[in-house]
């Protein structure tokens, strides 16, 4: 199981974890900021989880150029 986290509130736009990740992530024309696609939000906190083992290096790569440090990426 891959579990990907997403603080969205603290998202600033630069849209690397898009460029690394485009299956998981995509920039909303709303107000700029990414989306975890099919997550579920709890206060803030957007999360995924996915049988899918072959996104994990992608997001893995999201999660490490992400400047401000809002990706979590865990595989269980």
């Amino acid at each position: 199981m891959v579990i990907i986290t997403l603080q969205r509130d603290k998202c600033i736009g630069c849209n690397y974890c898009v460029e690394f990740a485009p299956a998981q992530f995509q920039m909303s024309k709303k107000d700029g900021k990414t989306v975890l696609l099919k997550s579920t939000d709890n206060k803030g906190f957007h999360t995924l989880k996915s049988p899918d083992h072959t996104i994990f290096e992608a997001c893995e790569l999201a999660e490490k150029a992400c400047p401000v440090n809002i990706i979590s990426v865990k595989e269980t």
